[in-house]
C-alpha cells in the first residue's frame, strides 16, 4: 500500500502562480495542492475555479485555499509571490523590495514545521533563491530556483525553428543569471548529437549573425513580452511544472535550475543557473560541463554581478 500523499503548496497566486496551478491540474502532477496568498478572495476563487475543472483532469487532485500552517506536510513549497517586473525595469531592480517580502514568507513557512524543498520562481530568481536558503536554514540541496529553465526552453525553441527541427530534439543550454548577463553554451549545443556548427554548414542561407540575433532574442524575450502583455507567465509556469515533476517523480532529470555552487565552474557561494540533476531530495548534483575560455569569462562575470547584489542585501543572515 502507498500511504504517502504528495502535497505542493503554492505561495502567490498572481499571473505566474495561477498559471502554474492550472498547468499542474492539467498534467495531474500531485495529489494535494494548496494555494496561499494575501489576497484571500482571489485565491479562494482560483481554487473554486480549478476544482470545477477536475472532471476533465487526468487524475484526482485535492485543491484548496489555505494558509502557512498547510506547509507543514508539504513536500514542495513553490514561491511565486512578490513584486512584478514593470516595463523598463530589470529583474535586478526588484531585489530590495522582494528580499523583504521573502523574509516574511520564508519565516512563516519554516514556523509551520516545513521540512521539504523550496522552489523559487520570483525575480530576481537567483538572488531570491540565495535569500530563501539563508532565511530558511535548509540544506542548499533543498532550495532550488527556476534559474534558466525558461531561457533554455526559449533557446531550444528558437534553434528548432531556425533549423526546422522539433525543439525537443535540440540539446542546448543557457546558463548564468536569469537576466541580462546570461550566456549560451554554444560549445555544447547540438541537435541529434550533431553540433550546431555542423547544422550551420549544411544550411544554405546560414549567417553567423542569425545565431547572434537568436541569442539576443532569447535574452531579451521577457522585455518584449512584458511590453506587449504586461507579464510573462505561461512559459515559466510550464517550466515550474517540469521541475515539480522531476522532484515528485524522483526523476534524476537534468534541468538548468538555479543551484548553489561550491567550487564548481570556478565559483562558490552563489545560486546561479546551471545544469543540475534534480530528484526527490532536491539537487543531487550540479553537472559541470567544460566551458570554452569565452564562455567561462562570461559565466564569471554573471556570477560576479549576482554576488555584488547579494552583498548589498542587509537583511540576509550572515
Amino acid at each position: 500500500m502507498r500511504h504517502h500523499v504528495n502535497r505542493v503548496a503554492l505561495i502567490g497566486t498572481g499571473f505566474v502562480g495561477s498559471s502554474y496551478a492550472f498547468a499542474m491540474l492539467n498534467q495531474g502532477v500531485t495529489e494535494e495542492f494548496v494555494m496561499i496568498d494575501l489576497n484571500k478572495e482571489k485565491s479562494e476563487g482560483d481554487a473554486m475555479d480549478l476544482n470545477h475543472g477536475l472532471p476533465f483532469a487526468p487524475s484526482a487532485t485535492k485543491i484548496w485555499f489555505g494558509d502557512y500552517s498547510d506547509c507543514k506536510d508539504a513536500d514542495l513549497v513553490v514561491i511565486c509571490a512578490g513584486a512584478n517586473q514593470k516595463p523598463g525595469e530589470t529583474r535586478l531592480d526588484l531585489v530590495q523590495k522582494n528580499s523583504a517580502i521573502f523574509k516574511g514568507i520564508v519565516e512563516e513557512v519554516m514556523a509551520s514545521g516545513f521540512d521539504g524543498i523550496f522552489l523559487v520562481a520570483t525575480n530576481p530568481v537567483d538572488i531570491l533563491t540565495y535569500a530563501t536558503w539563508k532565511f530558511s536554514g535548509l540544506p542548499k540541496e533543498r532550495v532550488i530556483g527556476s534559474g534558466t529553465i525558461l531561457d533554455t526552453a526559449r533557446f531550444r525553441y528558437l534553434l528548432g525553428e531556425y533549423f526546422k527541427v522539433d525543439p525537443r530534439n535540440v540539446h542546448a543550454y543557457i546558463i548564468g543569471e536569469h537576466g541580462d548577463t546570461e550566456l549560451p553554451v554554444w560549445s555544447h549545443a547540438d541537435i541529434a548529437g550533431r553540433p550546431i556548427s555542423d547544422w550551420a554548414k549544411n544550411k544554405a542561407d546560414f549567417k553567423q549573425e542569425d545565431l547572434d540575433e537568436l541569442f539576443v532574442n532569447v535574452r531579451d524575450a521577457a522585455y518584449h513580452i512584458i511590453q506587449r502583455k504586461g507579464a510573462t507567465f505561461y512559459g515559466i509556469a510550464m517550466g515550474l511544472v517540469r521541475v515539480t515533476k522531476a522532484i515528485l517523480g524522483n526523476e534524476n532529470s537534468v534541468l538548468t535550475v538555479s543551484a548553489h555552487l561550491d567550487n564548481i565552474y570556478g565559483q562558490e557561494d552563489v545560486f546561479i543557473g546551471v545544469p543540475a540533476v534534480v530528484n526527490r531530495n532536491g539537487i543531487r548534483e550540479v553537472v559541470e560541463i567544460g566551458l570554452d575560455a569565452n564562455e567561462q569569462e562570461k559565466f564569471n562575470h554573471s556570477a560576479s554581478v549576482l554576488k555584488n547584489i547579494i552583498s548589498s542585501i542587509s537583511i540576509l543572515p550572515k
